[in-house]
Formats: structure tokens, sequence, C-alpha cells
């Protein structure tokens, strides 16, 4: 009985267990091959469905690079998609002043025509054909006609207008469903660049936003601070040291350019120097405990989303009552969701003043912040993670920031 491998001249003699295995892997190998062969043939079956699904894949494409605008990075990208779906000989695309800011194709010297004529039918709502005829001596052989069509954005409930135009060269007999293509093709790439435009805009008010809650961090606390600190400097110069780093550290970080979203542990450390700098000058009238779940700290938020309302707690909360008080500031895991409070036992806020989370019209309100972090994280994250205020008179704030741990997007 052979149990090993053993060799005669150049030959090798298998054991059969070893044989029937090698032979059931390649069986397996081959269902294999087939099953993945008959998926992919299930998956395209007709010539049809691959030319519809090449469609959609292209007109991706195009969409990713148009998201960025026709004077963003991407515009380069953007024509070759476009020209594939329109099937032309050459396409450019053209801002709203009839500037070419990107070609794709043949017959580059026609850019300076296109120029020409972009400037002068950008404005309009009608596709215009430009035969061969009436096209410059210079222009290519294979080139038939040349055809412009305005992108035209019609939003619903707003009024159409035009952002741009697409100038395409066509070598084959022109046909009315060439035209419809370019046409529909147009109406996408326009619809592309408005959400182009609706992103940026949306970073101009973020950016705004973050400018105004700056604004809002008290120069009373800022003047107070550095009284305070002024203080130590002969009674405790080590102390009055640590507190000058502790401000400017707060400073640094308040006043930085980099980005609209920051993690919930730099926010958290930036809330430690501003109530570090507040327990120096308050000292025992203000107590604070801390309730962190280590696992959220990475969790993303929008710059200054929390300072404002700790600066509320203590301004207008503790610092108003004779023997000070306590603020509590926690952050919870609750699955997909992270929730944060900040609760003060202070003198508290007429809940009238702040019925159905209308902030805009409450003066103490918009003096702090409440409605601009509010509008935020509405903006950010959908109308579901807006504040929750519970408060009365006399028993003190508690106001509940819930934000995803994860959203597509929204990164530090």
């Amino acid at each position: 009985m052979i149990t090993v491998s053993h060799q005669v001249g150049r030959l090798s003699v298998m054991p059969p267990v070893v044989t029937a295995t090698i032979t059931f892997l390649a069986v397996v190998m081959v269902v294999l091959a087939v099953a993945m062969w008959l998926r992919k043939r299930a998956t395209f079956t007709t010539p049809a469905e691959r030319a519809v699904h090449s469609t959609l894949a292209t007109a991706g494409a195009a969409a990713q690079a148009l998201r960025q605008g026709l004077h963003g990075d991407g515009i380069d990208d953007a024509a070759p998609y476009l020209r594939m779906l329109v099937g032309s000989h050459a396409l450019a695309l053209c801002d709203i002043e009839g500037n070419v800011v990107a070609w794709d194709g043949g017959a580059p010297s026609l850019r300076s025509t296109v120029e020409l004529l972009a400037h002068e039918y950008v404005q309009t709502s009608r596709q215009q054909l430009v035969h061969r005829k009436d096209l410059p001596a210079h222009t290519p052989d294979a080139v038939r006609a040349l055809v412009l069509q305005p992108m035209i954005s019609d939003p619903p409930g707003s009024e159409s207008h035009c952002v741009g135009l697409l100038a395409a060269t066509v070598t084959e007999p022109i046909t009315p469903g060439l035209l419809r293509t370019l046409t529909e093709v147009s109406r996408y790439a326009a619809s592309q660049l408005e959400l182009a435009e609706l992103d940026a805009s949306r970073g101009r008010l973020a950016r705004a936003e973050v400018t105004a809650l700056r604004a809002q961090i008290s120069p009373h606390f800022i003047y107070n601070a550095l009284n305070t600190i002024a203080s130590f400097v002969r009674t405790d110069p080590a102390r009055a040291r640590e507190l000058i780093l502790e401000f400017a550290d707060f400073t640094r970080y308040s006043f930085r350019s980099a980005g609209e979203f920051t993690t919930l542990a730099d926010e958290l450390q930036n809330i430690d120097r501003y109530l570090t700098l507040e327990q120096a000058r308050f000292g025992d009238k203000l107590r604070v405990r801390l309730q962190i779940a280590p696992e959220v700290l990475n969790v993303v938020v929008p710059f200054l989303v929390l300072q404002p309302l700790v600066e509320n707690a203590v301004r207008h909360g503790i610092a108003a009552k004779a023997d000070g008080g306590a603020l509590t500031i926690t952050a919870s895991d609750t699955g997909s969701d992270c929730v944060l409070s900040i609760e003060d036992d202070g003198i508290g806020i007429d809940p009238e003043r702040l019925r159905s989370g209308a902030f805009d019209n409450d003066p103490v309100a918009s003096h702090i912040g409440l409605s601009n972090v509010d509008e935020r994280l509405r903006a950010v994250f959908g109308n579901e993670y807006g504040l929750v205020v519970e408060t009365a008179v006399g028993a003190g704030t508690k106001v509940i920031v819930r934000v995803p741990k994860f959203r597509q997007g929204v990164r530090a």
C-alpha cells in the first residue's frame, strides 16, 4: 500500500486521497468559473442593458466632476464624459460669460469661434445651429456644423436661468435625435452645476455662521479673563503663566481658519480651557463635572457648536446666582448617535421665550448664539438634530445636542 508519494525516474505516484483532492478542487474551480460567467451574462444579457449601464456610469462620472463647479479643478474631467453622452466630435463647456472653460475632442482651432458665438448666445434659451458654410475657413473638413446649447436650470418653484453653455461640433448628418440629446445633456449638466453652487453657498453660509459665533464669544469674558490673569501676576506668577497659556490656546482654537468641522475631543479640550479661565475667576462658585464616554471622542461636530452653550450656562445661568452653581457636561453613546448635554443649576429661562424652538425671535438666544447653533445642526444633519432646551425659571437650564456618530461628507 502506497502511503506517501515517491519517484520512479521522473514520474511521481500520488496517493489516491491526494489525487481525489486535486480532482475535486479542479471541479470546484471549473464550477466557480462557469458560475461567474453565468452571473456576468445574467447581469447584462442584452446590448441595450449594457448600453444603459454604460450611459449611467458615464453620467455619474460627469456629475462628480461637475459638482466642483464650472471653475473647479474637475471641470476638465467633465468634458470627456459629456462628449461621450452627446456623441459629438468635440465638446466645449462655457461659463455664463461665454468663456470656454473646458474642451474635449478634435477641432481645437474652433475654440475662439466658439467663444465668440457663446458670448452672443449664452444668455438665450434657444439652441443655435451653425452650418459649415458659416464657420471659419480653417474649420476641419470633417466638421459639418456647430451646435450651441445654453444650459438652463429650471428648479421647481424658482425662475429658470442660464448657468453656462455647451458647444458641440458635429461630423455626422444632423438628426433630431442628436439635437434632443444635446438638450437633455445640457439640462443634466445645468442641474449638477446648480447643486455645485448650492454646495458652495452652504460652505459660504457655514463660514459666515462660524464668523458670527466668533463675534459672539463674549468680549466680557476676554476682558475678565485678562483681568483675572493680571490679578495673579503678583500673587501667583506660576498660576498667571498657566492661565496665559490656556488663554492663548483658547483664542488660537476659537479663531482658527481650518474647516467648519472638528472632533468632539478638540471641542471639549477648548471648553476645558474656557472653564479653567472661568474657574480662576469665580473660584468655588463655579463647579464643573464632566461625564464623557471615550468612544464618542472622535465624533465629528460643527466647529464651535458647544462653546456658545457652555458660555451661556456660565454667564447667564451660574454667574447670576449669588452662591454660584454647578455645570455638568455629558457625552454619551446611544448607538448611531452621540448625545451631548450642557446642564446648569442657575437661574433658568422662561420657557415661553423658547417655545417651539423659536430661537430667532428670542433676544437672549440671539445674543448668545443658540439660534446659530440650532440652525447649523439642522443644516448639517437634518431637522431631527436641532437643539432641545429644558428650562424653567429658578430651575436651571439643560441643552441637549444630538449628532450622528457618522455622516457622509462630514469630516474634520
